[in-house]
């Protein structure tokens, strides 16, 4: 297995590959929603701190700024790769328009502010 900083370190470019060209957005959802969720090797027990850890430096050490829609996309791929039921969402607030991704798991917001649901209103969940 790879360590994981390295790991997120590639999701995050995946995830630029796949914004690259016209259709960018809709390859985008389309690469997280086809993520199966591995089965976890061995014994393994996924450490999700260990691994949302892992991609917030992977973000700061990556070549371009990465906005939270890269970020939670990867974060997605990571999660699912180490066998978590990981989910992205991605809201909007109205006034003023506002958009935003982040990354649930059973209900939880595990890659920001637990209280993201009261401001946001879903839009999508992939």
């Amino acid at each position: 297995m790879w360590h994981p900083l390295l790991e997120s370190y590639l999701c995050l470019f995946r995830i630029a590959i796949a914004m690259r060209g016209r259709d960018g957005l809709r390859t985008l959802h389309n690469v997280v929603r086809r993520q199966p969720v591995n089965q976890p090797v061995g014994d393994q027990d996924c450490d999700l701190s260990v691994l949302c850890h892992a991609m917030d430096l992977a973000c700061v050490f990556y070549l371009h700024r990465v906005l939270c829609l890269q970020r939670s996309a990867a974060t997605t791929l990571l999660l699912r790769r180490h066998g978590v039921s990981a989910e992205m969402v991605v809201g909007i607030k109205q006034l003023p328009f506002r958009s935003h991704a982040w990354v649930e798991v059973a209900g939880s917001i595990m890659n920001d502010k637990p209280y993201l649901r009261e401001i946001y209103q879903e839009l999508e969940r992939c």
